[in-house]
């Protein structure tokens, strides 16, 4: 008996397949939840000080350094007034006391429109450029320029598109365009233009059609595609589009554009100019070193260029932060080199950090004596020295409780007591590390907190640096 037609049951609202066999198909429902790795210094927001000055106890991430934190207050205020340019910060304290949290903080204070800059003492160090360029590579990154331009631009939804052709002036039996008729529409007004051929290519490489939101620079002839234009929206079902609302006002309008760059980029894009399009050309943009040293030269030319921007009224000078963590692993070369630099008319705010107290000075600990913080005296008398102290018992307990905060981790009152015992013992980034492995421990034990119990654990596991040296010497390693 020959077979039937094979039936299949209509489909349900909950079928994700039709017939056997069929790929599955499932909505995943949409996350909104950011997750982003915690840092050292998450959990810092800014200084933390009230409006009169002066700091909170616990306020911006930061707990105790009032001092400091006061300090460095006027300094961001400084540096608002412009008022700071071609100074030095100097942070001087132990290891953990959070000078590193202070300058991030006065960054924050700052805003993301002034740069900084944070580099650590070694990072000068390398084989292909010298350490005097590698300096001056970092001052200028930290000096940004704010240029304010006023462009006319031709802004709307394209309703005509038409290039007109004629004879090819060269001759033969092609045609060739000679301009381009466009229709562009606004919220208050439709506008007809007669462009250019070039303007036409340029068109065609951005595919410009009919209906699309498009954006044309009369200065200088570029042009934009923004998007389609909302009224086709409901043109197809499924279409990777994105529509835009057709603009408001005229067609044509005046624009300020602000445009943020540090004096690095410049000295890039000057340094290394496009060649030409052929093959030869490409390979030997491919085959150049990645580092290149600008000369002296070209820096002062582009100086000029800025200076007059600024005369002009163009652009505006935005002086920013440079931070030299480890300040005390730079030679004598490079202290003299940063003097120079810190003294030339164009020069960030320099923020620099080190833990050392008497010690000598890199490159000269033969030739000189021991300087403070392995800075030389004549660089010393320049700087304005803040000092960063250690942290009280009561101050170790509020920041770790304010880290567990952060890091998302339910600890026990005792614990926390546990954890920050032995801060004041050992150090408190010891005490903090302690912290994600308790976590994890707690989770393994089916506990929903950290407890005592997690965190004595890992002390066994994880030994702190002073133990770890006894225990190296009792074996007869050291």
């Amino acid at each position: 008996m020959a077979p039937g037609p094979a039936t299949t049951a209509p489909p349900t609202a909950t079928t994700t397949s039709s017939s056997t066999g069929a790929v599955q198909i499932s909505e995943v429902a949409k996350d909104n939840t950011r997750t982003s790795r915690t840092a050292t210094h998450s959990h810092i927001k800014g200084l933390g000080l009230r409006p009169d000055g002066t700091a909170d106890t616990n306020s911006g991430g930061f707990i105790g350094q009032s001092a400091a934190r006061e300090a460095c207050g006027v300094v961001v205020d400084l540096i608002k007034a412009k008022k700071m340019s071609g100074r030095a910060v100097l942070l001087a304290g132990g290891p953990g006391t959070g000078k590193t949290a202070l300058a991030l903080a006065v960054s924050q204070d700052l805003g993301s429109r002034v740069p900084f800059c944070p580099i650590v003492g070694s990072e000068i160090y390398s084989s292909e450029v010298k350490k005097t360029e590698a300096l001056m590579e970092n001052f200028r990154r930290a000096i940004g320029l704010r240029v304010r331009e006023t462009k006319e631009v031709y802004e709307g939804e394209v309703v005509e598109l038409s290039p007109e052709e004629t004879e090819n002036p060269l001759g033969g039996y092609g045609r060739t365009i000679s301009h381009l008729l466009i229709s562009l529409k606004a919220a208050k007004g439709t506008k007809k233009l007669r462009l250019d051929p070039s303007i036409y290519e340029a068109i065609q490489k951005e595919r410009v059609r009919l209906g699309d939101v498009i954006y044309i620079e009369a200065n200088t002839g570029s042009v934009k595609r923004v998007g389609r234009s909302d009224a086709y929206a409901t043109e197809f079902d499924l279409e990777a589009e994105e529509y835009v609302p057709v603009p408001k006002g005229e067609v044509h309008k005046k624009k300020e554009v602000v445009q943020d760059v540090t004096l690095h980029d410049l000295d890039v894009a000057n340094a290394r100019p496009q060649g030409g399009q052929d093959v030869m050309s490409m390979m030997g943009q491919l085959m150049k070193p990645k580092k290149t040293e600008i000369t002296e030269k070209l820096r002062n030319e582009i100086n000029k260029v800025v200076n007059k921007y600024i005369d002009q009224g163009v652009a505006e000078l935005v002086p920013g932060v440079l931070f030299i963590d480890e300040v005390h692993m730079l030679d004598l070369e490079s202290f003299t080199y940063l003097t120079r630099a810190l003294e030339s008319s164009i020069s960030p705010i320099v923020i620099l950090a080190s833990n050392r107290g008497l010690t000598p000075i890199r490159g000269a600990s033969d030739t000189l004596p021991p300087s403070a913080h392995g800075i030389p005296s004549d660089l010393l008398a320049r700087l304005l020295i803040i000092p960063t102290h250690p942290y009280q018992p009561d101050e170790i307990k509020s920041i770790v409780r304010t880290r567990a905060k952060t890091e998302g981790l339910n600890v026990s009152e005792a614990a926390l007591a546990r954890v920050s015992e032995a801060g004041v013992r050992v150090s408190l980034r010891y005490a903090l590390q302690l912290l994600a492995p308790a976590s994890v421990l707690a989770k393994v034990g089916g506990r929903g907190e950290v407890g005592v119990e997690e965190v004595e654990e890992c002390e066994g596991l994880f030994l702190d640096a002073g133990r770890s040296a006894r225990g190296l010497g009792a074996e007869g390693f050291m």
